[in-house]
């Protein structure tokens, strides 16, 4: 996609702190962290959101789970605990349209929403 920040940052034009590499995934540290260790996964197929991937996409999305498993290790919060989250439609705050997940770390994260109890 031509106007994709993430397709751009895929294609080298826009720079990234990267973390990993590989044919099929990217990942790479957000500019806004929102935790100590706060990194975007993203594939580099352009695929706008969750509710846009296709059968034939299912494997890559398991892959990415791997990936995410990897990453941790890598990043040290795989022992003491993260968060991974794809947010999907603006109701989500998904601001860049294209799958992408969060993987947030380092520290005791908060609640997954506010004012919630249950996840606190």
């Amino acid at each position: 996609m031509d106007n994709c920040l993430f397709c751009k940052i895929v294609e080298g034009s826009i720079p990234s702190n990267k973390v990993f590499e590989d044919d099929s995934f990217l990942v790479f540290h957000d500019i806004e962290p929102a935790a100590p260790t706060h990194v975007l996964i993203i594939p580099k197929k352009h695929i706008a959101s969750m509710n846009d991937v296709q059968s034939e996409d299912f494997a890559m999305i398991g892959e990415l789970h791997r990936v995410a498993q990897d990453v941790a290790v890598k990043l040290g919060v795989a022992s003491t605990g993260y968060r991974l989250i794809n947010n999907c439609g603006p109701d989500s705050g998904q601001a860049v349209a294209h799958i992408h997940y969060h993987l947030l770390g380092g520290t005791k994260l908060g609640a997954l929403v506010q004012n919630s109890q249950s996840h606190a």
